[in-house]
């Protein structure tokens, strides 16, 4: 865990040039925090913790303004920049590499209970 988190870290130092240190990214990034939540909430989902789960994704929609579904897959070195608004839905993939930015929703496109959210390839 703390290996991905050092990876996203010095991912989003790449990427943003506005980030000046691995401390200002880690206190002070709102997408890294959501993804950490997201980790966190995924890690109860597959171990049928749902309910748990779901509570700490909300959590973390509260506190970031980025709702991530905790069975949404998640590539590596994924960034959001900006996040407030973003929603990633239950079935939806994001590849490696993939930056979004404020205001995307990746969101389901029928009812049924199959896949019916995107898949964003490697970035």
């Amino acid at each position: 865990m703390f290996k991905r988190l050092q990876e996203d870290i010095a991912s989003i130092r790449r990427r943003d040039p506005a980030a000046h240190s691995w401390l200002e990214v880690l206190l002070c990034y709102p997408g890294l925090h959501a993804l950490m939540f997201h980790r966190l909430s995924q890690w109860c989902w597959q171990r049928g913790l749902r309910v748990l789960g779901r509570f700490i994704s909300h959590m973390g929609k509260v506190l970031t303004g980025i709702e991530i579904h905790p069975a949404a897959t998640l590539g590596p070195r994924f960034f959001i920049d900006h996040g407030t608004g973003v929603v990633i839905g239950e079935t939806a993939i994001i590849g490696a590499d993939v930056t979004l930015y404020h205001g995307v929703t990746l969101g389901g496109t029928s009812l049924h209970k199959g896949k019916r959210h995107p898949t964003l390839e490697d970035g």
